[in-house]
């Protein structure tokens, strides 16, 4: 029974990969356990790697090392290729309000952080640990721990505080969830409050009453200064066609216009008059409207018009086709000329059959090429990350150059490349689950590996008076921002209940804490919030961890 001995605690690249994997099964499988409707998912990866190292696991240094960074720089890039599309967008209408709320939840925080160093006797690299596990931010760690190694400090203390609170960090935003609703809540609170999302598209039909528009082509009505519109029919003496940008407008033409819900109160006083009819339910047959024009989904596999905008296409005059959406990563995009479309871009296009099948020459609509991932650009984009993460930032005041390091360097590429790629004409497209696939590996490899280092000393931390402080130190840091804020939104913001508990767990970093509030929330909007908030809040926590290394140690 030697060999097995020795597979399990022999320092060998066979045993390193077997631990590792072990470690990544067991946390995955408890980690679909609930409790008290509440369940940790990868996050198991973490406490069976803290286990597994309290037990004498351990694997090489430098393996340990390796798995680690390449985990963690998988991790931040695929992410920052989710969020990138979506990240600057974020800052527009609804979502700008959110994302200063989600701000004050991350500065509260790290003033509260940079305060307790001063009053505790906690060290500054274990009170950036404690402050990156009551976040529930394990890209922030990484960044801190790049950052020390860059001082030429010791980063096993950070990993270790960060193990100790990140449990309560995790229940803390529930908690904190829990005495807001009980304590704070009004009935009008739970009101739900739309979102005001530009991206979601309206569809309406309007009668052509407006003499001022008699005799005029849609080109010349859509520059009038309108909102944007797409007219996907028209109707006119009983008979259907696609208009073209040039085509004239009749009295009493019949229109079906894609637009947005907010904008379609302006188009009814520049056409005439709104149809009362509801088009925008899902079990509408849009085949069976007429029978000269057909409906088609068409999506975009050619390469060659990544990048490109609808308009240049011509589309619409060449083939006598009208595309009246735009489905990307789930969300609605309403066709404009202007629209810069991406490989993967699902296309809603009408007109007559033989139209559409020229169309899908031109477009692609070849699924299965999506399927192949792209991970030549996917390698390359890690490898400018990592180049960005290299680069020395002088800033006045620190006496060392400050670097965005693994972390910080391949989540701003992921960033940029998720949401200016395609207009570089790169091909950025992954499909949904190969994404998942990758942040999951990264995550995994990531957690078991920061588990497996703090373990060998975590429950003697614990068990210390010093692990008692770390515990106390990191619920105030995650409790008091987060109750604050949650009374902020409420009560100056006029934001409802579900949006204020999606900001909060997207500010924290905290998926479990989302779960909890989807489940006493009955709408999507925690999800919304979540969503709108997470990008910024998830990258400024990984810059901030390592601009309070470089200005207070």
């Amino acid at each position: 029974m030697e060999w097995l001995y020795n597979l399990f605690f022999d320092h060998t690249a066979l045993q390193a990969v077997i631990i590792l994997s072990l470690i990544i099964a067991i946390g995955l499988g408890l980690g679909k356990l609930r409790a008290f409707g509440v369940s940790l998912g990868v996050t198991f990866v973490f406490f069976t790697g803290i286990l597994a190292g309290h037990l004498g696991f351990s694997i090489d240094p430098q393996m340990l090392s390796y798995a680690e960074t390449f985990g963690l720089v998988l991790f931040v890039y695929s992410l920052g290729l989710q969020v990138g599309p979506g990240f600057f967008s974020s800052f527009k209408y609804g979502g700008f309000q959110l994302n200063m709320l989600g701000l004050g939840v991350i500065l509260l925080g790290t003033l509260a952080a940079i305060g307790l160093t001063f009053v505790t006797p906690i060290s500054l690299p274990d009170m950036v640990g404690i402050l990156c596990g009551a976040t529930t931010n394990t890209p922030a760690l990484g960044a801190a721990q790049q950052t020390l190694k860059q001082l030429g400090e010791p980063t096993s203390g950070a990993a270790l505080s960060c193990a100790v609170t990140y449990p309560l960090g995790v229940v803390g935003v529930i908690l904190a969830i829990i005495l807001v609703k009980k304590l704070f809540v009004r009935p009008a609170d739970m009101e739900v409050h739309e979102h005001d999302d530009p991206n979601h598209t309206y569809i309406a039909t309007f009668q052509v009453h407006n003499p001022a528009i008699f005799n005029k082509s849609i080109h010349d009505i859509a520059h009038t200064g309108y909102p944007k519109f797409v007219i996907s029919r028209l109707w006119r003496d009983g008979n259907v066609s696609i208009p073209t940008s040039e085509k004239i407008l009749k009295e009493n033409d019949r229109l079906l216009v894609i637009t947005t819900e907010k904008d379609a109160p302006s188009l009814t006083i520049l056409f005439g008059e709104q149809e009362n009819r509801d088009w925008n339910k899902e079990d509408i047959d849009w085949n069976a409207i007429d029978s000269k024009l057909v409906s088609k989904h068409i999506v975009i596999s050619r390469p060659e018009i990544n990048g490109k905008k609808l308009g240049s296409l011509r589309l619409r005059n060449t083939y006598g086709i009208n595309i009246s959406r735009v489905l990307r990563s789930g969300v609605q995009l309403l066709a404009t000329p202007g629209l810069v479309l991406q490989l993967g871009d699902r296309l809603t296009v009408v007109g007559e059959a033989a139209a559409i099948q020229n169309v899908e020459k031109v477009l692609g609509n070849t699924v299965k090429t999506l399927k192949d991932p792209n991970l030549a650009s996917i390698f390359i984009g890690i490898i400018l990350g990592l180049v960005i993460g290299a680069i020395p930032i002088a800033i006045p005041g620190i006496s060392s150059p400050v670097k965005l390091g693994m972390a910080g360097g391949p989540i701003v590429m992921g960033i940029l490349i998720g949401a200016y790629g395609p207009r570089l004409h790169l091909v950025t497209y992954t499909t949904r689950s190969a994404n998942l696939m990758l942040r999951g590996i990264g995550l995994s490899l990531y957690l078991a590996c920061l588990g497996l280092d703090a373990g060998a000393h975590f429950f003697e931390t614990v068990m210390r008076p010093e692990g008692a402080l770390w515990i106390g130190t990191g619920f105030v840091i995650t409790f008091v921002p987060v109750v604050i804020m949650a009374l902020i939104a409420l009560r100056f913001c006029h934001q409802d209940f579900g949006n204020t508990c999606g900001m909060l767990c997207g500010s924290m970093a905290n998926p479990m804490a989302l779960n909890y509030a989807n489940d006493i929330i009955t709408n999507d909007n925690p999800s919304v919030s979540y969503a709108t908030v997470y990008p910024l809040g998830m990258f400024l926590r990984v810059i901030i961890a390592q601009l309070i290394l470089m200005l207070f140690l």
